[in-house]
């Protein structure tokens, strides 16, 4: 819808840059015009909202989700157990809780049968609330290996040839290898096994990059990391760095090769992020969450997802997953632009979202109070804007010329 945002300050993009008493005119889906308050108005018929006590900031992305999954005890169970209408219900009603947080962009890492992709263009098309989707279908995996039930099971390098042309054809996003075990898998590869070795991640690096698609990796082991670096793929999930008892193995050394070959990290982790340092280990938890800081001090880029779909991993609370960067040190205005700027041009987004500027989707939120001073500011949400179609509207006062 066409509208005009007033509100006490419009964060742009980059951290720390900003509009006070801001204004940002939207036209057609895209914006149009970001100013303060005092140069824009709206024109004739174009309604003014105005949020005196707000900020408004890009729309968030989510570069880790599963759709298929439903966050409960059994995710896995409750997939294999649902026909795909009723699979495809529950993604579209996930979808619209992303919606419901202010998620704008949301990277699926693995579905059933390609049903994400249909959601994908429905959300597109406007026939369904949601966020813009980045999906990569079945994952490929090992027989009987990590997610092996998502159907992306190839045995020998024909058959991952032929499964990366088949992702391709249906036309995803972005290509998903399993390249370390998972927790998610009974019987399956241990996290810190690798599934894939170097040569045959090369080859689907190589097959994806025929159909100009980027190729992201699980992996939570250090040689399955280094392997999927080696590979050249575009980013790596998880990024936990096991090494094969399973204790912490980070290699400052690939580390630097993904900075240098500008290979984004995500971490993946959940808002129950809490919850690890009673099952760690306070020891074990600080390694794993310090990673991060880490590998923004080696000039990695950092992704921001969340896993979500798992066991207790929801798709409305994408604040929770911040609050773990603010624990270990990050700055909110870092954090805010991690979790836009940062990752919309990690995903190759960069010249379409993640900035509140002219030309860019209108991909909005506004919330309530000042986020760059209380992180918790972002749960209080007012609007969100998708591609300039409005999902939540609360606003003060409304006014038409």
């Amino acid at each position: 819808m066409d509208l005009l945002i007033v509100a006490k300050q419009v964060l742009t993009g980059p951290a720390g840059e900003r509009v006070e008493q801001g204004a940002v005119l939207v036209l057609d889906g895209k914006i149009a015009a970001v100013g303060g308050e005092a140069e824009l108005t709206a024109p004739d018929g174009v309604p003014t909202v105005h949020y005196p006590d707000s900020t408004v900031l890009p729309g968030l992305v989510n570069a880790h989700v599963h759709l298929a999954f439903d966050t409960g005890a059994d995710p896995v169970g409750t997939l294999r157990a649902s026909d795909d209408e009723t699979l495809a219900a529950g993604m579209a009603e996930r979808a619209r809780q992303l919606l419901d947080c202010g998620v704008t962009t949301a990277r699926d890492l693995g579905d059933r049968g390609g049903l994400a992709l249909d959601l994908r263009d429905r959300i597109a098309r406007g026939e369904l609330a949601g966020p813009r989707i980045l999906t990569a279908g079945a994952p490929l995996t090992p027989p009987g290996g990590h997610c092996w039930f998502l159907g992306g099971e190839v045995d020998g390098d024909e058959q991952i040839r032929a499964r990366v042309r088949e992702n391709a054809a249906l036309g995803v996003d972005v290509i998903k290898v399993m390249a370390s075990g998972g927790q998610l898998t009974p019987g399956g590869a241990d996290m810190w096994e690798s599934q894939f070795d170097a040569r045959q991640l090369r080859v689907i690096v190589a097959e994806a990059s025929k159909a100009g698609l980027p190729v992201a990796a699980h992996a939570h082991s250090t040689e399955a990391i280094t392997a999927a670096v080696m590979a050249g793929v575009s980013t790596i999930e998880h990024c936990t760095w096991l090494g094969q008892d399973g204790t912490y193995d980070p290699r400052p050394e690939i580390a630097e090769e993904m900075a240098a070959r500008g290979i984004a990290a995500c971490s993946a982790m959940s808002g129950n992020w809490r919850r690890l340092i009673d099952v760690l280990g306070t020891e074990r938890a600080v390694r794993l969450f310090g990673r991060l800081r880490w590998l923004d001090e080696l000039g990695v880029p950092l992704l921001i997802g969340t896993d979500a779909g798992l066991p207790g991993s929801v798709f409305d609370d994408l604040t929770g997953s911040l609050e773990l960067y603010e624990h270990v040190g990050f700055g909110n205005e870092r954090i805010i632009e991690l979790a836009t700027t940062g990752s919309a041009t990690a995903l190759g987004l960069g010249d379409t979202t993640g900035r509140v500027a002219p030309g860019f989707a209108a991909d909005l939120l506004v919330v309530d109070g000042d986020p760059t001073t209380e992180l918790t500011a972002l749960r209080q949400v007012r609007l969100v804007l998708a591609g300039g179609r409005q999902h939540i509207l609360r606003d003060t006062n409304r006014t038409v010329r």
